[in-house]
């Protein structure tokens, strides 16, 4: 029986990345289709869910990719009102890679570590990776500031991940470097999730911080979203803090998003969000580290 993956992209055209991993996770074939919406879907997933006989069903799986993590949210939801009884299938969502990378970046940084207790705070939070690496971290029993060069977008932010979480996020303003200081108050982490090319936090500002134990830079090309940060940085240290750069966890990415979508496979009944995707990199990230 071929193992069917229906790519549902939000974007006009699917994410031809998603689709390079969807196969050397073992799919043996992947249909990609765009301008997938919340009113849309449904036909999609009655078709996926009801042309295998049930226990054939864990043959078919949908992967919900796509650039806005707010509407790939909104087609996981109708995804799931679809299903009953024995008729569904598996679904992962991974928009923009917000799970698997905020899954590898949060298993990255606990790695031999607790991170309960400790502030972090994330630059530039409000975008998809950064809500995911915010919820992951407070998950994970740590306090969490996000922030924005908007104190309202921040704020808007935090609220809905509180309510969809159960946390307590908090929401901070880093519209210039006195105002990124004022958030690294008294911070363990510091995280930088902004958009490439833009430096958030200068070397002086995290070099010399009296507190700071782990800096992660997520931003792939140059220049480096923190200043002094190599992007090929794992557990690098430099200054009396740990350094992460973006190669440094984006190993354990492609490795967690190639075997999410592998377990799609192996039942017609898993649903892979941000708790269920960070649950398996956990483990993962550990085996990767043992000699």
């Amino acid at each position: 029986m071929k193992k069917l993956l229906f790519q549902l992209d939000t974007d006009p055209l699917p994410n031809t990345f998603d689709t390079v991993v969807a196969y050397d996770a073992g799919a043996d074939h992947v249909t990609g289709l765009g301008g997938v919406t919340p009113t849309n879907v449904a036909r999609l997933v009655e078709g996926a869910m009801f042309a295998r006989a049930p226990a054939h069903k864990k043959y078919t799986a949908l992967f919900v990719t796509g650039s806005n993590l707010a509407a790939g949210t909104a087609v996981l939801e109708v995804i799931r009102q679809q299903f009953f009884g024995k008729f569904r299938v598996s679904v992962m969502l991974d928009s923009n890679g917000a799970n698997t990378t905020a899954a590898a970046a949060i298993s990255t940084l606990a790695q031999g570590r607790d991170l309960r207790g400790k502030r972090a705070v994330i630059l530039a939070a409000t975008g998809p990776v950064g809500q995911r690496l915010a919820a992951m971290l407070a998950l994970e029993g740590a306090d969490v500031l996000i922030t924005s060069r908007e104190l309202a977008r921040a704020q808007a932010v935090s609220h809905a991940l509180n309510s969809a979480f159960g946390i307590a996020l908090h929401a901070g303003e880093a519209r210039d470097p006195a105002r990124v200081d004022a958030a690294l108050a008294n911070a363990h982490i510091v995280v930088s999730v902004g958009a490439a090319g833009v430096t958030l936090l200068s070397a002086s500002q995290w070099q010399a911080h009296p507190t700071l134990e782990l800096v992660l830079d997520a931003n792939a090309s140059p220049p480096a979203g923190i200043e002094g940060v190599a992007m090929t940085d794992k557990a690098t240290l430099k200054h009396g803090k740990l350094c992460f750069g973006a190669l440094g966890f984006g190993g354990l990415k492609l490795a967690l998003q190639r075997q999410c979508i592998a377990l799609l496979f192996e039942s017609n009944d898993r649903l892979l969000d941000a708790i269920e995707i960070l649950a398996i990199a956990k483990p993962l990230a550990a085996r990767r580290e043992t000699p």
